[in-house]
C-alpha cells in the first residue's frame, strides 16, 4: 500500500461514511448536500486510486463523476426545491471543501505524473470539480 491508496482509504472511511449517513437520514436539503459532498469525495477517491494503482482509466471515471455529479445535484435541487429549506445544514461547507480538496489532490498528482496528456486531464478534472462545486453549492444555498 502506498500513500495514494492510504489517502483514498482515509477519504472513503472518513468522508463517504458520513455522506452516506446524511443522504440516508435527514431533511431533503441535508440529503442533497450529502449527495453533493459524496460526489466530490468519490471523484477524489477515483483520482487517488488511479495514481495508487497506476491505472489511468480511473481518471476517466473521475472525469465522468466530475461532469455528472454536479448535474445530478442541480436536478435534485430543482426537483426538491419546495421541500428544501433556505439554508440546508452543511451547505456552507461545500465551497471550502471543493476549493481545498480538489487542488490538494490534483496538484500533487500532476507533480507525480509529470508533463503530458495525463496532467492536462488531471487539471481539467480539477477545474470541472471546482466549477461544478461552486455552481452546485450556490444552487443548494439558493444564492
Amino acid at each position: 500500500m502506498n500513500w495514494w491508496l492510504a489517502a483514498a482509504c482515509a477519504l472513503v472511511a472518513g468522508g463517504l461514511g458520513p455522506c452516506l449517513w446524511g443522504a440516508a437520514r435527514g431533511t431533503a436539503g441535508r440529503r442533497v448536500v450529502a449527495q453533493n459532498m459524496a460526489t466530490l469525495l468519490l471523484c477524489l477517491v477515483f483520482l487517488l486510486l488511479a495514481q495508487g494503482y497506476g491505472r489511468p482509466s480511473y481518471v476517466d471515471l473521475a472525469l465522468v463523476v466530475a461532469v455528472l455529479g454536479p448535474a445530478g445535484t442541480l436536478v435534485f435541487t430543482r426537483l426538491l426545491g419546495d421541500e428544501m429549506e433556505a439554508r440546508p445544514p452543511g451547505a456552507r461547507l461545500l465551497t471550502p471543501a471543493v476549493l481545498v480538496g480538489a487542488p490538494a489532490t490534483v496538484v500533487p498528482m500532476c507533480v507525480a505524473t509529470g508533463p503530458g496528456r495525463a496532467s492536462v486531464k488531471l487539471v481539467f478534472t480539477g477545474v470541472l470539480l471546482i466549477a461544478g462545486g461552486a455552481v452546485t453549492s450556490r444552487a443548494v444555498r439558493r444564492g
